[in-house]
């Protein structure tokens, strides 16, 4: 469990007043002056809610509103087992006094063995604010009210994320605009069940028993709603440290009504760390799972004598995180092997060889394929060619370094990609396939691009073929990047982990190594030497080269069909047929030349306005029948739909998984789902081996996908991870074999 926690050092920089540096780049937001602060795992806001405005004597709210990423949890005031409550530190104006948080009801979140009590998904935690009697909001300027808010968020490793937030009030007029979030989060706040009692009667209230030997609690509840009267119920401990957070609602602790009373038998922890004399509880009907409002506070007296304790836990850590941390310090005692400047070479030989390998995909052949024209032009003068190669080699690499820099500026700025995240995107995609069609047409000699540009512009390409061929490498590098090649996986996942210097200069590496076929030609006269002379064969040869770039456009043209439906590619392919015939007609001459284009120019037009929009949307979420992983009966039937729950949930049933990680724009990824995964002796073997088989499919943007991916230090596809419980993911190459994935199902545990 020590990997579920934060380790001790990260503990300490959860509460620390100095700014805790930090991978995931939260540390420099402290210094932030907004009231919206974002990482990969949250987006957090303070919110304001004055309905009757500020004015002396009243009390407003402000809140903390917490967007958690899929999978991702923060903890409730007792956490459970493990984790830490979220923190908040105001610092507010004279004359204006913040209150306790108003907790929402948690849910309860199992992790092996333990349990916590945290949020998913949307959270505010409200705070009221009181406004003194003598309280006068500034005659000028705005009200400045500022937080600092600390909190820990998990999934199955956890991280100690903080920000400042500062939100500045213009009036003191009401505030309203989110009314409706603090209403439902009023609703979901428990509320406090007093103990009364008439006559010797109960009326609410309730009384907590300790049995003799310390290991049992019986909870007494009176006065809840006559609704609830036979229902099952869930209680969560506000009093932490004392119950055993990991028994299992109607298994290890039962409920009964007794009319009007409720009871419950709930076990003690065997590592309590407190012997308090009253124990707090929320109530609330249904599963722990997902309990539902309204709740009732309430705290009652415990009548027993507690056992002495055992051990000792620090304040505010239970004593199961106690002990994780512990661990997690003594693991840090041992001496650690220097493998970073290592780690760092081998990524950057495996982009430098990933990168020569990028040359040989379909997406970036045929660019290669227009430099090599180059070649054969008959230069007398080395230098036009050493000057090509220069200036492709720099718009290569300086490609892959914008791309790979804007890729981690987004990630950490909250938003979660990976490479080749451009093709993500449906207008990408439809720019990609329009300029791929334009360049086929120019070199089926359709037309040329003398005939439609000012001379100025027309004869710049034969001043600057340097210029040229610095642009070439930019297009290489557009279709290149999701065309991850093998040895580039891990090098791009660890990356995204390294510090920026570091990351970019496994980025460059990817570009100087795919250059490098172009780079060495451009140097070595020998390549020009070998080429035959210029003559009638370099028409054709040209002609034949728009046919790979016509077959990319297919690739494209495909990859929208799966983001945006067959309207969306079937308007796209509408689009390009009308470009087509404009371009052809203003290669004409005389009147025709006007009369033809202006019809295609027309049809343009009105293709634009009515269909454009079509090829820009993408079409609603599609099931995992439909998706462009499981194209066939056959996938249909043997692929599932990824999820991380569903993972889960098979390994916990004692059934190993094995993960494709894919895209429709991912040429590897198909490659190897029509090869190796497709072979009837692994799928034997998967069967053999009762291996669940499960597709991510990334082809459009999925924050869940992408958080996988990271998980297993990769931000690339394809990734190919088997599955195994009690056991680390097992991670194939990128061009797995047959005999490599029935290797990997023999190291499976026999069933």
């Amino acid at each position: 469990m020590a990997a579920c926690v934060p380790s001790l050092a990260q503990t300490g920089a959860l509460f620390s007043s100095k700014s805790a540096v930090s991978t995931t780049g939260t540390a420099a937001l402290l210094a932030s002056a907004s009231p919206v602060v974002s990482t990969e795992q949250v987006r957090a806001e303070l919110l304001a809610h004055a309905p009757q405005g500020i004015q002396a004597g009243q009390t407003f709210w402000l809140g903390l509103q917490i967007e958690h990423q899929p999978h991702w949890h923060t903890y409730w005031q007792n956490p459970g087992d493990s984790g830490l409550p979220t923190r908040l530190q105001w610092r507010l104006p004279a004359g204006l006094q913040a209150g306790d948080i108003a907790w929402p009801l948690p849910k309860k979140i199992p992790i092996g063995t333990l349990a916590n009590y945290g949020y998913e998904g949307r959270l505010l935690l409200a705070v009221p604010i009181t406004v003194s009697a003598g309280f006068q909001f500034p005659a000028s300027g705005s009200l400045p009210l500022q937080l600092q808010a600390e909190w820990l968020v998990c999934r199955q490793e956890c991280i100690p994320q903080e920000g400042r937030f500062t939100l500045n009030l213009a009036s003191a007029a009401p505030q309203k605009a989110h009314a409706a979030l603090f209403e439902a989060s009023q609703k979901l706040s428990p509320q406090t069940l007093p103990q009364l009692q008439q006559g010797g009667s109960w009326i609410t209230g309730g009384q907590t028993q300790l049995s003799d030997d310390g290991q049992q609690l019986s909870l007494r509840v009176h006065g809840l709603p006559a609704s609830w009267r036979g229902q099952t119920l869930s209680a969560f401990p506000v009093t932490a440290s004392v119950v055993h957070n990991a028994a299992v609602q109607g298994k290890d602790w039962t409920q009964s009504w007794q009319g009007a009373v409720w009871r419950a038998q709930i076990p003690v922890s065997p590592e309590r760390g407190d012997s308090p004399a009253s124990m707090r509880w929320v109530i609330a009907a249904g599963p722990e799972s997902a309990p539902q409002a309204p709740a009732f506070d309430i705290d009652t007296p415990v009548q027993g004598t507690w056992p002495a304790l055992t051990t000792a836990a620090p304040a505010e850590i239970s004593p199961a995180l106690a002990k994780a941390l512990a661990e997690n310090a003594r693991a840090a005692e041992k001496p650690a092997t220097s493998t970073t400047a290592l780690g760092l070479a081998l990524a950057i030989l495996g982009a430098l060889v990933g990168g020569l390998l990028l040359n040989l995909m379909p997406c970036v052949f045929p660019v290669l394929a227009i430099k090599v024209l180059g070649f054969a032009q008959g230069h007398t003068s080395q230098t036009p060619h050493r000057a090509a190669g220069m200036a492709y080699t720099a718009g290569v690499v300086i490609s892959f370094v914008l791309l790979g820099g804007l890729m981690l500026a987004l990630r950490a700025a909250g938003e979660q990609l990976g490479w080749g995240f451009q093709l993500q995107s449906p207008p990408v995609v439809a720019g990609l396939a329009l300029l791929f069609t334009l360049l086929g047409l120019n070199l089926a000699g359709v037309f040329e691009f003398g005939q439609m540009l000012p001379s100025s512009l027309a004869t710049l390409q034969s001043r600057h073929p340097t210029v040229n061929a610095g642009l070439s490498g930019v297009l290489a590098v557009a279709v290149a990047s999701p065309c991850t090649a093998p040895f580039m996986g891990a090098s791009l996942g660890l990356a995204i982990a390294l510090p920026v210097w570091q990351a970019l200069s496994v980025f460059a590496a990817m570009g100087v190594g795919m250059a490098l076929p172009y780079l060495a030609a451009s140097w070595w006269p020998g390549i020009a030497r070998a080429l035959p002379r210029p003559g009638p064969w370099m028409v054709t040869f040209r002609q034949a080269m728009a046919f790979p770039m016509f077959a990319t456009v297919i690739w494209l043209l495909w990859v929208l069909g799966q983001q945006t439906g067959i309207d969306g590619a079937s308007g796209l392919l509408a689009l390009l047929l009308t470009v087509a015939s404009l371009v052809w007609a203003l290669g004409l001459a005389g009147r025709t030349r006007w009369v033809i284009s202006g019809l295609a120019l027309a049809t343009l037009l009105w293709l634009g306005s009515s269909w454009l929009p079509l090829v820009l949307r993408e079409a609603p979420a599609i099931t995992a029948s439909a998706s462009p992983a499981s194209n066939t009966a056959t996938d249909t039937a043997t692929w599932q739909a990824w999820s991380a729950a569903d993972v889960q949930t098979q390994l916990a049933a004692g059934r190993p998984v094995f993960v494709d990680f894919t895209a429709a724009w991912c040429v590897t990824c198909q490659y190897n789902k029509k090869t190796t995964l497709a072979d009837e002796r692994v799928l034997a073997d998967f069967a053999a081996r009762q291996v669940v088989l499960m597709r991510a499919d990334w082809t459009r943007r999925d924050p869940a996908i992408t958080q996988a991916l990271t998980a297993l230090g990769r931000s690339g596809v394809p990734v190919y991870a088997l599955y195994a419980p009690g056991r680390a993911p097992v991670l194939l190459s990128e061009l797995p074999s047959v005999a490599e994935v029935q290797t990997a199902l023999q190291g499976l545990p026999a069933r």
